[in-house]
C-alpha cells in the first residue's frame, strides 16, 4: 500500500498514512456520537489516529476504536458544555437532528449554517 507521513502536533511526531484514505464526513458536516450524547460540527480530520499515546491509553480498552481509520476533530456540544472533541469515524453518525450547534468558536471557522452543513469562512479556503 502507497503510504505517506504527516505531522501531528496533538502527538508531536510524524504519523505513517496512507496515501489515500476513505472519509465518510467532511468539513463543515454535522455529526453525532454513536455511543455518547454530544453532536459536533467537524472542522479537520486526520486520515489515521493522530493523537497522543495518553490519550488513546485513557480510552477503556473494551472502547477502543481502531488506529487505522479517520479521526475527526469536532466542535461539540452536549445538555451541559461546549468543547472539543476527537472521535473516530466508526462513532460518528449522521445528525439526525440536522440543525444548527452552539458552539462559541463556530463564527471563527464557518459561515451560518446552510440548513444541511457548515460552509468554511471563504477567508479559510485556498
Amino acid at each position: 500500500m502507497d503510504r505517506s507521513e504527516f505531522y501531528s502536533p496533538q502527538a508531536g511526531r510524524r504519523i505513517e498514512a496512507p496515501r489515500h484514505c476513505e472519509a465518510r464526513f467532511g468539513i463543515g458536516d454535522v455529526v453525532r456520537h454513536r455511543l455518547y450524547d454530544f453532536r459536533g460540527v467537524i472542522f479537520d480530520i486526520d486520515p489515521v489516529f493522530a493523537n497522543s499515546e495518553e490519550w488513546f491509553e485513557a480510552i477503556p480498552e473494551e472502547l477502543r476504536p481502531r488506529r487505522d481509520q479517520p479521526f475527526y476533530h469536532l466542535l461539540a456540544e452536549n445538555e451541559d458544555s461546549s468543547y472539543v472533541a476527537y472521535v473516530s469515524q466508526q462513532n460518528l453518525l449522521e445528525d439526525a437532528e440536522a440543525g444548527p450547534v452552539d458552539h462559541p468558536s463556530l463564527a471563527q471557522i464557518f459561515e451560518d449554517f446552510d440548513g444541511g452543513r457548515y460552509p468554511l469562512r471563504r477567508s479559510l479556503t485556498h
